[in-house]
């Protein structure tokens, strides 16, 4: 089963995914391409396969991609073969950004899409801020394109608010033991 969950930058997508995969040894984690260069802590091949600008390229040429985007000037995707031949082993969990998710959902519709909303706009702005990670510009670039991608939630299969972590983490088990549960009755 392909279980993506997407939703605006800063609204708890890693901290999510880190604690399900966790709790489920069954889960796999589809890891990303990326150009944007590593955050402090990130790891090339767990959190992302860094790479350079001419290799992304060179696999967009190609056709390589399951689903590519640019984003804030860098470029993330997911390549076909990877994604597919996790698939084929099991569960995959995807965290991915809101237009990479709808490339997904079309590619892929028998998946199982969630978008994590935050508890409200201002807890999204602070956590973008108290990341430390952007400077003011890109805070304010990446709080715009939250609301607008905060539209699009009802376009999912299930919209979830990230209240607190625990209880978001449990909400998601619970879609996932459900959407299991029908494909097995079914």
């Amino acid at each position: 089963m392909l279980i993506v969950i997407t939703g605006p930058s800063g609204v708890g997508k890693t901290t999510i995914i880190e604690s399900l995969l966790k709790l489920d040894a069954n889960l796999t984690y589809s890891v990303s391409l990326t150009t944007r260069r590593p955050r402090p802590g990130e790891v090339n091949g767990v959190d992302y396969f860094f790479v350079s600008d001419e290799e992304f390229q060179k696999a967009i040429a190609n056709g390589e991609f399951a689903e590519w985007s640019e984003v804030y000037s860098r470029y993330y995707g997911r390549l076909k073969r990877d994604l597919e031949e996790q698939m084929r082993c099991g569960d995959v969990l995807v965290g991915i950004d809101v237009q990479g998710a709808s490339k997904l959902q079309s590619k892929y519709p028998e998946g199982v899409f969630i978008f994590l909303l935050p508890r409200s706009q201002k807890a999204l702005e602070l956590q973008l801020r108290g990341r430390k990670t952007d400077d003011e510009a890109s805070v304010e670039t990446r709080l715009d394109a939250a609301l607008r991608e905060m539209r699009q939630a009802e376009s999912f299969d299930y919209e979830v608010v990230n209240y607190e972590i625990d209880k978001t983490v449990r909400k998601i088990k619970s879609i996932l033991a459900a959407e299991k549960n029908a494909i097995e009755t079914s």
